[in-house]
């Protein structure tokens, strides 16, 4: 963890670069410092039927949801939180001025009772860390 999930309207093939989008997530979620490195996932999922609002097909949307692990204060929680959404209306913006559009981000902590993990990328990342 942690695990982002986006999902956007298809209309916004071709108008958003979601490459970007993802590696501008990843980056200011390392930028956080607290979250682990090798446990870091952005993933997006381009919804191509959606139904926004009145129905017009010109309105646009990006949701993004946060699963993250248990551990994290509430303040230290929405400081990262805040960073994240931050840049990413910021690279929005152009969206914002041209289209109606939608965006939103929501975390969710995930019960470490119920939740199940494998991952060895952590120790490839301190390797890498370690030896460049």
């Amino acid at each position: 963890m942690p695990h982002f999930t986006i999902e956007y309207s298809a209309n916004l093939d071709g108008r958003v670069d979601m490459g970007a989008v993802v590696e501008l997530v990843r980056k200011v979620a390392v930028e956080t410092g607290i979250f682990p490195l090798g446990g870091i996932r952005v993933r997006a999922i381009k919804c191509e039927h959606y139904a926004i609002a009145d129905g017009r097909q010109a309105y646009g949307f990006l949701d993004m949801v946060l699963r993250l692990g248990e551990g994290r204060d509430l303040a230290t929680r929405k400081k990262a939180g805040e960073h994240i959404f931050k840049a990413l209306s910021a690279y929005l913006d152009p969206v914002f001025a041209s289209e109606k559009f939608a965006l939103s981000f929501d975390m969710q902590i995930n019960d470490k009772e119920t939740s199940w993990k494998r991952n060895n990328i952590h120790d490839a990342v301190k390797l890498v860390t370690a030896h460049g």
